[in-house]
């Protein structure tokens, strides 16, 4: 590790499985006993808005009951004390990364613990129900709906994650399927620059074949494994 300035961590669901979340997509296709069709698109939304708020309101409620484990609080230290360039981007909806310290941080798909208004575009912090309807404080208009990024949407800052990839020396993806795209694309972006490449799950994700190197186990013993490494 000792050629390595640059580092892009790409982390997943399985991240925080650990903490007690829910993965975005069990085995049986569900999202939390709901199909994900049905809580997760924008088509969803304009349907049956009060069951795509309730689903948030029920997800946002749950993060007061669950902790960061010691994969967050690995890459929360390697945050402080990581003397090169480092992004970590999840896309995970929860808040456990910046609970445990990371602060180098993008949510590419969102924050449960934000409102997004559909009328102006405009974000802001929101701890507890928002229900239909809710009234943007910027435009007045009662078009709040849960800062998610649904399929079909942009994710997030993807102009900046590019520019990070594209300068990286190490891409390390942590408990992500390997299924959902764009993030599923980035280990081909970073290989295409030449970065070295690392996958850390419990199981060989989707795209475990483009990594140059797959370890296999839980996040929260893989990851301050790796960030001693990094660290020495």
């Amino acid at each position: 590790m000792d050629d390595i300035r640059n580092i892009v961590i790409l982390t997943g669901a399985g991240i925080s499985a650990e903490s007690g979340l829910a993965t975005f997509r069990g085995p049986d296709g569900l999202w939390e006993g709901h199909r994900v069709e049905d809580v997760c698109t924008p088509e969803a939304l304009a349907r049956n808005a009060a069951l795509v708020h309730r689903f948030y309101d029920e997800r946002r409620a749950k993060l007061a009951k669950v902790r960061p484990n010691a994969a967050h609080e690995a890459l929360a230290a390697l945050d402080a004390q990581w003397p090169g360039e480092l992004l970590i981007v999840t896309q995970n909806v929860d808040d456990l990364h910046e609970r445990a310290g990371a602060k180098r941080l993008i949510h590419m798909h969102g924050e449960l613990q934000s409102a997004l208004c559909a009328a102006c575009g405009k974000a802001k912090r929101w701890m507890e129900a928002l229900p239909p309807a809710s009234v943007c404080d910027g435009c007045g208009e009662p078009r709040l709906r849960p800062d998610i990024v649904f399929f079909g949407e942009m994710p997030y800052e993807m102009d900046m994650i590019d520019e990070a990839l594209r300068r990286a020396d190490l891409f390390v993806s942590v408990g992500t399927s390997g299924a959902v795209y764009p993030a599923a694309g980035f280990v081909q972006t970073a290989r295409h620059v030449g970065a070295r490449t690392l996958e850390l799950n419990l199981d060989p994700s989707a795209g475990s074949f483009y990594f140059e190197e797959s370890r296999m186990g839980p996040a929260s013993d893989l990851v301050p494994e790796l960030v001693r490494e990094l660290l020495g």
